[in-house]
């Protein structure tokens, strides 16, 4: 069947994506309801009400981001109700892929990164310490220049260097982030994002360092979200 048959088909739309703030949200379901002409109902959310309503459902509670960028909120159960501002790339963003790899590109530049690494990053990107300066004040897109080398990350993870930079980069989102939340420690921590959960032991770690137990920390919340949706129409 032809999409444009299967988009005619179509009578109810949720979109969550990042930036979709409320003076956002009205320009993109404009858009959607030119694809979707029939559809009787268009919601457009943001990527973190995505987030709590796949770990949380209809459940009160902490959540957080921990992929390219980092967020985090508290969630009633229905809608976002408390949030620190992650200021994102340039003014915070700890804990997420872009600053892990951002990590990993000061410890090279300023000559920290140790011997063994520094072979292998040197193998990996060929990349000189003025080249990378050039790509992050000159060139577009910083924040994802950055996120690339948190493969290197992954890739080196059994390294003790790695892995304490690892637990450094997660410790800064705890102090910088989760600690100025109300009673944070009275929640669980709960979180969607790549980051999460491929550095769950070390995140675990840090969590509880802050009195703040795991909840459910998954990958993708695509999921979640069709059991979410799916609830409604039972």
């Amino acid at each position: 069947m032809p999409e444009s048959v299967l988009a005619m088909e179509v009578e109810e739309v949720h979109f969550y994506g990042a930036g979709c703030s409320e003076d956002k949200s009205p320009i993109v379901a404009a858009a959607l309801a030119r694809v979707f002409p029939n559809a009787k109902v268009i919601k457009v959310e943001s990527d973190l009400l995505a987030a709590a309503r796949s770990v949380l459902g209809r459940n009160k509670g902490f959540v957080g981001i921990l992929g390219t960028g980092t967020n985090s909120c508290i969630y009633d159960g229905e809608k976002i109700t408390y949030q620190v501002d992650s200021l994102g790339f340039i003014l915070g963003d700890e804990g997420s892929g872009a600053y892990l790899g951002k990590s990993v590109l000061i410890a090279y530049i300023r000559g920290y990164l140790p011997q063994d690494l520094r072979a292998k990053f040197d193998t990996e990107y060929n990349l000189s310490a003025n080249e990378i300066i050039s790509k992050i004040y000159t060139e577009p897109l910083p924040n994802r220049f950055s996120a690339t080398f948190s493969k290197f990350v992954g890739d080196n993870i059994d390294h003790p260097f790695i892995q304490e930079l690892v637990k450094k980069s997660f410790r800064s989102f705890f102090t910088n982030i989760i600690a100025y939340y109300p009673d944070f420690d009275s929640y669980s921590f709960n979180c969607v994002g790549s980051v999460a959960h491929n550095y769950l032991p070390y995140l675990s770690e840090v969590a509880k360092e802050f009195n703040m137990p795991i909840g459910n920390i998954i990958r993708n919340p695509l999921s979640g979200l069709v059991e979410y949706h799916d609830y409604q129409y039972i």
